[in-house]
């Protein structure tokens, strides 16, 4: 029967570690499994499918990152995956790939036993003849989840980033008044100078601060020099919200987070899809409308 050694595991999760580690932002899992598959001869076994249609190497790499994860080594936020300063110690310090996976899985095998169901607990055996083969069940979970997160994350940002501007600008100004803030204008189509909403704690707008928005919906990062040209228009008793789907280079995040005299806070696609989740029963119908969402029950992995 063919095996997978833990030698071979641990050769692509080293290689693995190599690609995040030269992307510090991360990487999609899709786009990380593609450059990792471009750096080795697959043996026919890897190479082939289940009748899911997935590829046995894809999910022999999955199923070694679950160990990375558990280790503390890796994180992964809706299907980005990224090397964490301990996993690149470890990269450093372990480079013989046996020894690199082995330690992953005495990591994972600890928390396993440290879980409510520890008696069930099947610790990993030093050569796998096919990881769906085995009794890995709570691996097997988190692998489902995980995909079917990275699935929907990836439509969800496409969705919102292929919307209308001021679609997008309405969904902004929809969230502020679920999170119980009273939006007193929207900017109509044409110029705006540089301000799209405005919002107040009170719906008299007699308390302070004022809230002063801008959305942006584009692919490119907004700089240091976009972060400025908005603070430009905050007054001392302001509080900015910038909102980019396309997100805010390093520059301007130190900008931002560093700032004295003007308060700004920076959101990006991430942080409104999980503002949107987070307050969405006590969006209106029409709002939901906009961005609307089903839940979907799955077994949920352990820990």
């Amino acid at each position: 029967m063919a095996e997978v050694t833990r030698r071979r595991t641990g050769e692509f999760l080293r290689e693995l570690f190599s690609i995040l580690m030269a992307a510090p932002e991360g990487l999609r899992a899709s786009d990380a499994l593609q450059a990792l598959t471009g750096r080795f001869t697959l043996t026919p076994y890897e190479a082939d499918h289940y009748e899911s249609g997935a590829r046995r190497f894809e999910k022999i790499v999955r199923f070694a990152t679950v160990d990375c994860v558990k280790a503390g080594w890796l994180v992964k936020d809706k299907g980005i995956w990224t090397v964490t300063e301990v996993g690149r110690k470890a990269h450093v310090s372990m480079g013989d790939p046996e020894v690199f996976y082995r330690r992953a899985c005495k990591l994972y095998a600890e928390w396993r036993a440290a879980q409510p169901d520890a008696e069930s607990t099947n610790v990993a055996v030093s050569t796998m003849a096919d990881p769906l083969d085995q009794d890995n069940t709570a691996k097997a979970v988190s692998i489902t989840f995980e995909e079917a997160e990275e699935h929907a994350w990836a439509e969800i940002s496409q969705y919102l980033r292929a919307m209308n501007p001021y679609d997008f600008q309405d969904l902004v100004a929809d969230l502020l008044r679920a999170m119980s803030y009273h939006v007193s204008w929207v900017s109509p189509p044409g110029k705006d100078g540089g301000l799209d909403v405005l919002a107040w704690p009170d719906a008299l707008g007699t308390r302070l601060p004022r809230i002063k928005v801008q959305v942006k919906r584009q692919l490119q990062a907004v700089n240091v020099d976009g972060l400025r040209s908005f603070m430009a228009l905050l007054g001392d008793e302001d509080v900015g919200l910038f909102v980019c789907t396309g997100g805010f280079t390093k520059d301007a995040e130190t900008e931002a987070r560093t700032q004295e005299k003007r308060r700004v806070t920076l959101i990006g696609l991430d942080k409104l899809f999980d503002l949107w989740v987070a307050h969405y029963d006590q969006l209106t119908d029409q709002a939901r409308r906009r961005l609307p969402l089903r839940p979907i029950q799955f077994l949920s992995p352990a820990g």
